[in-house]
């Protein structure tokens, strides 16, 4: 069951180079020229922009246009740099999983991708929450608790934050979320149900290529028919949000390389890109990855 009108997934073809990313081809389907004028030749009016994203107006009403950065943040924002080809990566992986995740019934706010940075989205009102999923011990949660990082969790467990830069995003109860009226008790049974959903389906697809999903955020929105919404899940779900270790070696493949300085983050974005199917590259180690080794292919330290 579709969230709403038409969910598209691009067809096979012979790719294209990317600039951003030699000796990879980019596995996507040719782009309508309509849609391509309609996209580039337009004149646009933004409407936000965020660590990540850059948002539009879209070309119908209720629509947005999301353009996906190569700018890179960590600790709210306090560390900054650039992740070259990031943004092309992330619209095509966000687009792969949401995707699939509407095909398991979860309502997205996911239209079409337009090109190699963008993709059509439902315009939604942003829920003021962050929702964490957690299968293991790693990051805020090793920190707060003394849990050794790697160390499995007993079950999946949901955490919330309020989305709040300016006071760091803290970490909140659902006794917070009622008392301040930031969701309904009949929407958090709606966003906890689908956050354990999503984390099933995702832990599995990510099993299948070897990867452990460690945990990962997920952002959900509302939409509205007159006096009535829903929830649908909204934002993104790409290496930005998720931490994704190779099962094999423990190799990061996430945004923790660029937090905690450990390079190779254009490497283990595209890793998983090419893992899911997305990218064909030109002979680089396969089912086990080794970064050392990659590295060294492309003749960098």
């Amino acid at each position: 069951m579709l969230a709403y009108g038409r969910q598209e997934r691009p067809g096979a073809c012979d790719g294209f180079a990317s600039n951003a990313m030699p000796g990879f081809c980019i596995l996507a389907g040719p782009l309508p020229g309509a849609v391509q004028e309609d996209v580039i030749m337009s004149r646009r009016r933004q409407i936000y922009e965020g660590k990540a994203k850059i948002l539009y107006e879209g070309p119908e009403p209720g629509t947005i246009i999301q353009y996906f950065k190569d700018d890179a943040t960590a600790f709210n924002a306090q560390k900054r740099g650039t992740i070259n080809g990031k943004g092309v990566i992330n619209n095509r992986i966000s687009e792969y999983v949401f995707t699939r995740l509407a095909h398991i019934g979860i309502p997205t706010h996911f239209i079409r991708r337009l090109n190699m940075r963008e993709q059509l989205v439902r315009q939604a009102e942003i829920i003021p929450i962050e929702v964490v999923v957690r299968n293991i011990a790693a990051g805020s949660i090793s920190k707060r608790l003394g849990i050794e990082e790697g160390e499995p969790l007993p079950h999946t467990l949901i955490e919330y934050y309020y989305k709040d830069d300016a006071l760091g995003d803290p970490m909140i109860a659902e006794e917070h979320i009622a008392c301040f009226g930031w969701a309904s008790n009949e929407e958090m049974q709606d966003i906890s149900s689908m956050a354990i959903r999503v984390n099933d389906f995702l832990c599995g697809m990510f099993a299948a290529i070897n990867i452990s999903l460690v945990d990962f955020k997920l952002e959900f929105g509302r939409i509205w028919d007159g006096d009535y919404s829903r929830v649908i899940l909204a934002d993104e779900i790409s290496p930005d949000g998720c931490r994704l270790w190779d099962m094999t070696t423990g190799e990061k493949l996430d945004k923790d390389r660029f937090r905690r300085d450990l390079g190779g983050e254009e490497e283990a974005y595209q890793e998983v890109a090419r893992r899911l199917g997305l990218l064909e590259n030109d002979g680089g180690p396969s089912e086990v990855f080794d970064l050392g080794a990659h590295r060294k292919l492309r003749g960098k330290k």
